[in-house]
């Protein structure tokens, strides 16, 4: 098995204009299967399209997609992969179908067309949907996130478990269900303990595995924003957002 990430998922909100919608995005090849978890926002196309092209990919290669859930910045993306069969909770793309348009992250008719769409697989409760990949309930964020296990050595906990803080407290920051969320970040925990190697990938943070009795991240996180303020498109400002205790 080999893991490729693609995007890096951010553990912050923006101050003034709503969600940064940063989120983890990871190619994995596991035997004969192209999996890639989650697929980013709109925001990341261009990105991904890079990333891919880095790695040797082209879209129509990935032969498995699995959504953690429905919003926005884990979903939309799906569509760009013309041959991958698509996975998702069933629970989940119920109730996504069923929403009326709100102002909330669930893009409706993104979630209209998974719902209706031939190459999508709906999964119930927890078990195996592909040898060696395992899908288990993990409501409350959204009513049917799901966290997905590969080979037995590496955990996508999408948004059910967004980062390290929310993994360490048990509380989460964004719910639908508080009581559901902190049973469901409960069973990540455990099943992040049965296997001490195994790899964890959040929705929104760097990658981390078990160690000293803590979440201990793999890699240095890597984030930033460039801006132009004044009128000569040479001259800009860099905003480093890796700063602070968290990073370690």
């Amino acid at each position: 098995m080999k893991i490729l990430p693609l995007t890096q998922g951010y553990p912050g909100k923006s101050a003034q204009h709503g969600g940064l919608g940063w989120s983890s995005v990871t190619l994995v090849r596991h035997d004969d299967r192209l999996l890639l978890a989650d697929t980013g926002s709109f925001g990341m196309r261009s990105l991904l399209a890079q990333r891919l092209a880095a790695h040797g990919v082209a879209p129509d290669e990935v032969t498995d997609v699995l959504l953690t859930h429905a919003h926005y910045d884990h979903a939309a993306n799906y569509l760009l992969f013309p041959r991958a069969t698509v996975w998702v909770g069933a629970a989940e793309l119920e109730w996504a179908a069923s929403r009326e348009p709100a102002f909330d992250p669930l893009p409706e008719l993104y979630a209209a067309d998974l719902a209706s769409n031939p190459r999508t697989r709906r999964v119930a409760g927890d078990g195996e949907i592909l040898p060696g990949v395992e899908a288990f309930a993990t409501p409350g964020h959204t009513p049917g996130s799901t966290v997905y296990r590969v080979g037995g050595s590496v955990l996508f906990s999408g948004d059910a478990a967004k980062n390290r803080a929310e993994l360490l407290s048990g509380d989460v920051d964004m719910t639908l269900d508080r009581d559901a969320s902190r049973a469901s970040v409960g069973k990540i925990l455990d099943l992040w303990r049965e296997h001490p190697d195994t790899l964890l990938v959040p929705g929104h943070d760097v990658p981390m595995r078990w160690h000293d009795g803590r979440p201990s991240y793999t890699d240095t996180r890597k984030a930033g924003i460039r801006s132009w303020f004044g009128e000569d498109l040479a001259a800009t400002t860099e905003f480093d957002l890796t700063e602070g205790e968290g990073n370690r």
